[in-house]
């Protein structure tokens, strides 16, 4: 299982962070590295933005620690939750919102970084990338695993 869990966490980072880029660049001109940086004040605080490649990396590691927690957490309910085996759209869904709720409601009150008050269209945005970034790479990969590991793959 750690395997694909570790191939969900690559795929669906990789998207997640793309998207983020995409979407801060034509949204606020944003650069990838401002990006980072703004992830990695997350935990360093300020000075992130003045730092350089360490903190971009930190930005990079902590996006892609957070993309794990959400795969594994996801492969971990498969089994359990009978709902994420019925309908991959829906289960993407409901991945989608609980990291949408989990970084806003828990991650980002407890980080330095200070939350932005809420708006409806930035979160209906926001849960929509997660949806396609997030959830369903990550639902259509747990399907298959567990899929083939039934099957005695």
């Amino acid at each position: 299982m750690w395997k694909q869990v570790f191939k969900a966490t690559a795929v669906a980072g990789s998207l997640d962070i793309c998207a983020a880029f995409i979407q801060a660049y034509l949204v606020k001109g944003s650069t990838p590295d401002i990006i980072l940086k703004y992830i990695a004040s997350g935990l360093f605080g300020k000075d992130a933005f003045a730092g350089g490649f360490g903190y971009m990396l930190a930005g990079l590691l902590i996006h892609f620690f957070i993309a794990f927690a959400c795969s594994l957490t996801y492969f971990l309910a498969y089994h359990r939750i009978k709902l994420l085996r019925n309908n991959v759209w829906l289960s993407s869904l409901l991945a989608a919102l609980a990291a949408w709720t989990v970084t806003t409601r828990i991650i980002v009150p407890l980080s330095k970084i200070q939350p932005a008050p809420f708006d409806l269209a930035k979160a209906a945005m926001a849960i929509t990338i997660l949806f396609f970034c997030i959830g369903l790479p990550v639902a259509v990969m747990a399907k298959r695993f567990y899929r083939s590991k039934a099957k005695g793959g």
